[in-house]
């Protein structure tokens, strides 16, 4: 198990978003300096339960729906920038804008280096 030293405080922050958001929730983050993060194309469904399409005329119900996951580390005290940045961005006020969760992270590697930590960030 890799563990933190020194009292050092990292955090994920993951977010499930709308496709079509990515732009200006990536223009937010590196507007406040946030630079790096790992885009995933996702599905699933909340709330919203899926949707029903057409298709030649033909109803179908699609029950996980495409979304994005855009996951970033940071330092603790940058955690409610983050958050807030992307929340203001990815949010149309419609059902099914999204999530997000944090978690704490025990530390980071850059495998090419081997430096730790923040400055593996």
């Amino acid at each position: 198990m890799y563990s933190c030293a020194g009292g050092i405080f990292l955090k994920k922050v993951e977010a499930i978003i709308r496709p079509f958001k990515l732009d200006e929730v990536k223009g937010a983050l590196v507007n406040a300096g946030i630079i790096g993060m790992t885009v995933t194309e996702v599905r699933g469904f909340g709330r919203q339960k899926g949707q029903t399409e057409r298709y030649r005329g033909s109803e179908y119900t699609v029950e996980f729906l495409q979304k994005l996951k855009v996951e970033v580390v940071v330092d603790d005290d940058l955690v409610a920038t983050v958050i807030d940045k992307i929340a203001m961005a990815a949010r149309t006020g419609e059902i099914g804008d999204g999530k997000i969760f944090v978690s704490p992270v025990d530390g980071v590697v850059r495998i090419r280096t081997g430096e730790k930590n923040q400055v593996a960030l």
